[in-house]
């Protein structure tokens, strides 16, 4: 649930930003602050505890938050507000979570480390880790339909329906199945790596974009351009995210480095 603290803090921040020249930076770390805010207290820790603390602890585990901070920008460029795009921020927070701790699974990637801290099959069990993603997957929707407020019902239900395809096989799980496929490969056509890096990492990163101006009520031409611009950064970010694997230590990634090299069929 949305607190009246958290509602407050994200008001008082957008007050100070229609009084200041835009710093991008700043507007960055304010934002990231009301996801942070917004998702810790997204989950009660209740009966059977271990699983939300499995899903607590991968969803508080850091990151750059940039989905939901896309998904913010995009709501108040189009005219929305912090508020109603908050529970679809933090929606796509989770559904991202969710990827990341199946992705490390044994089964998958087989690492040990996300963001610098044990990865959650590391610290609960394969079995817990399964769940605790099958869980925030699950609670992602429901917490879209209701928390969302000042919304109308067909708007939310296009951005439920393009969350569902952003991390269905039409996109995140279908770009996954793919990039599992061409492990080992050498000879891997250009085709075939833009179809796993425009399905697995930037099909969610569209439905960060898109669902903030939806929200909002944004037109045909708009929503265009969005996610013409989304798809540009999707294919940036899986770029750059290659590179530095070859290029950045462990530390700095808070991941094993190297892996693009070590992965085998």
């Amino acid at each position: 649930m949305i607190s009246a603290d958290t509602a407050s803090t994200a008001s008082s921040v957008a007050a100070q930003a229609d009084t200041h020249p835009f710093d991008l930076m700043s507007y960055m770390y304010q934002r990231r602050e009301i996801v942070e805010a917004a998702l810790d207290a997204s989950i009660e820790v209740v009966y059977p505890e271990k699983i939300y603390e499995a899903m607590k602890y991968s969803l508080m585990a850091g990151g750059k938050r940039l989905r939901p901070i896309l998904c913010l920008a995009t709501c108040e460029l189009t005219g929305g507000t912090v508020e109603m795009a908050i529970p679809t921020a933090c929606a796509l927070e989770m559904i991202h979570t969710m990827s990341l701790i199946h992705d490390d699974l044994p089964a998958m990637d087989n690492d040990d480390f996300r963001r610098g801290k044990p990865t959650n099959h590391k610290v609960y069990g394969e079995d817990i880790a399964i769940l605790a993603g099958d869980g925030l997957l699950a609670y992602a929707f429901e917490y879209v339909v209701e928390q969302t407020k000042g919304v109308q019902p067909e708007r939310l239900l296009k951005v439920v329906s393009r969350l569902g395809r952003a991390v269905a096989a039409t996109g995140l799980v279908g770009g996954q199945v793919v990039d599992l496929d061409s492990e080992g490969e050498t000879n891997i056509t250009l085709e075939k790596l833009t179809f796993i890096h425009t399905h697995k990492t930037g099909a969610l990163l569209e439905a960060s974009v898109v669902s903030g101006a939806e929200l909002a009520n944004a037109d045909r031409a708009t929503l265009d351009k969005l996610t013409q611009y989304a798809r540009n950064i999707g294919l940036a970010f899986q770029i750059i995210d290659d590179v530095l694997d070859i290029t950045a230590t462990c530390e700095e990634l808070g991941k094993t480095a190297g892996k693009i090299f070590t992965l085998k069929k």
